[in-house]
C-alpha cells in the first residue's frame, strides 16, 4: 500500500512541471477539465465507503469541482471555444484504480494523499492561468477558482 501512495504521489509530481507552464486557452481548459473529473470521480468512489470527515470532504469536492468546470465551460464559451467534454490524463486514471482497489481507513488514507496532490496541482495551474493566461474570461475564472482549492487544501491540512 505505501508503494502505492509513493508511486501516486510521484506521477502527481512529474506532471506538476507540465502544469506550472499552462497559459494557452485549449490547454488550460483541458487540464481544468480533466483535473476536475479527477477530483469527482475519486470522490464519488468515496461516498459509499468512507465516514465522518472523509465523507464530508468527497461531497464538498463533488459539488465544488462540478461547480468550477461549470464555471471554465461558461468562460470558454464566453470567449467563443468549442468545449470537449473532459477526460482523465492516464496518471489520473492508474490513480482512481488503486483508490478503487484500496479498502477500509488506507483507502481513506490514499484519498487524501491523492487529493493533497491533485489540489496542489489545481492551485498551480489556476493560479499560473490567472496571472499569464491569453484569454481574459478564462484568467478572471481561473483566479476566482484559485481560493477555493487553496480553501481544500486547508481543509485537508486538518485531516
Amino acid at each position: 500500500m505505501k508503494q502505492g501512495l509513493l508511486l501516486g504521489a510521484l506521477a502527481l509530481t512529474l506532471a506538476a512541471p507540465a502544469v506550472a507552464q499552462v497559459t494557452d486557452a485549449k490547454s488550460y481548459v483541458m487540464k481544468a477539465g480533466a483535473g476536475d473529473l479527477y477530483e469527482r470521480e475519486s470522490s464519488k468512489l468515496m461516498l459509499g465507503s468512507a465516514n465522518g470527515g472523509v465523507k464530508m470532504f468527497a461531497q464538498q469536492m463533488i459539488k465544488d469541482h462540478t461547480d468550477s468546470t461549470a464555471k471554465v465551460k461558461a468562460a470558454a464559451m464566453q470567449a467563443h471555444m468549442m468545449v470537449a467534454p473532459p477526460k482523465l490524463a492516464p496518471e489520473q486514471s492508474h490513480l482512481l484504480a488503486e483508490l478503487r482497489a484500496a479498502r477500509g481507513t488506507a483507502r481513506d488514507k490514499l484519498y487524501v494523499s491523492q487529493q493533497k496532490n491533485a489540489h496542489q496541482q489545481a492551485l498551480m495551474l489556476h493560479q499560473t492561468y490567472a496571472a499569464g493566461g491569453d484569454t481574459p474570461s478564462l484568467k478572471m475564472v481561473a483566479g476566482k477558482i484559485a481560493p477555493v482549492v487553496q480553501h481544500h487544501i486547508g481543509m485537508l491540512d486538518k485531516m
